[in-house]
C-alpha cells in the first residue's frame, strides 16, 4: 500500500514538473527574439527612454533601458534625471504578444526642482521648526534614488517586426538628496549630509515603439 502511495505521488509530482517545464521550456539560443525599443510619449519634451527587451524563455523576458532627462530648466524648473531600469516580465500568451506583468528595479540620479516647490511661499525648515530667508521656487534637490516596483500592460504587433508596448508601473522610491539655492550653490536644509524620504509613486509608464532584430 505504502509502494503504490508513494509511486502515485512519484507519479504526479513529475507529471506536474513536465508539463510546467514544457510550458516554460528555454528557447533555443538560436530562435531568441530581441527588440530595440522607445518611449514614444517622452520624445516631444526632449526626454530619452530606450531600451531592449530579451526574450529568456516562451513566456518571460527580460527588459533593460535607461530614462535620460537632460533639462537643466523646463519651464524654469531644474529636470536632469537620469536612471537604468532592469525588468522582468511574464506575458500570459506568449513573449511579446497580450498581456504582461512584471517587476523592476532602478537607481537613478537627479537634480530636480519637487513640484511642491513650485511656488513662492516662505520655505521653512521643518527639521528645526523655523522659517528661513529662502522662497521655495529659488530652492531645487540633487540626490540619488533607489526604486522598486511592478508594471502591467499590453504588446501587440504592428507590421513586420514592428510592436508597440504600452505599460505603466508603480512602485516605492527611497530618496536622498541634499537642498541647494539656485544661483549661490549654498545649502537651505540644516540636514546633515542627505534628507532621506520615501513614498509610493508612479515612476514608469508610456508607450514604446519596439522593432525586432533579430
Amino acid at each position: 500500500m505504502k509502494n503504490k502511495f508513494f509511486f502515485a505521488a512519484s507519479l504526479s509530482i513529475f507529471l506536474s514538473l513536465h508539463f510546467n517545464a514544457q510550458e516554460n521550456i528555454i528557447t533555443p539560443l538560436e530562435s531568441k527574439k530581441i527588440y530595440v525599443k522607445g518611449n514614444a510619449l517622452l520624445i516631444p519634451i526632449g526626454v530619452v527612454n530606450a531600451g531592449l527587451e530579451y526574450q529568456l524563455s516562451t513566456k518571460f523576458t527580460m527588459q533593460g533601458d535607461v530614462l535620460i532627462s537632460p533639462w537643466k530648466s523646463f519651464a524654469g524648473h531644474e529636470a536632469q534625471i537620469y536612471m537604468g531600469t532592469i525588468e522582468g516580465r511574464y506575458y500570459f500568451k506568449e513573449a511579446f504578444k497580450g498581456w504582461h506583468v512584471g517587476g523592476n528595479f532602478s537607481f537613478g540620479t537627479y537634480v530636480v526642482q519637487k513640484p511642491n516647490y513650485w511656488n513662492d511661499s516662505q520655505y521653512v525648515d521643518a527639521q528645526v521648526g523655523a522659517s528661513t530667508p529662502y522662497i521655495n521656487s529659488q530652492l531645487y534637490q540633487k540626490g540619488f534614488s533607489f526604486l522598486i516596483g511592478v508594471e502591467g500592460g499590453y504588446q501587440f504587433r504592428l507590421a513586420d517586426n514592428w510592436n508597440m508596448d504600452i505599460f505603466a508601473g508603480v512602485g516605492t522610491s527611497q530618496d536622498f538628496y541634499k537642498g541647494y539655492v539656485r544661483g549661490t550653490g549654498e545649502r537651505y536644509d540644516s540636514a546633515d549630509g542627505y534628507n532621506r524620504s520615501g513614498e509610493i509613486i508612479p515612476y514608469r509608464g508610456g508607450v514604446m515603439i519596439s522593432y525586432r532584430l533579430k
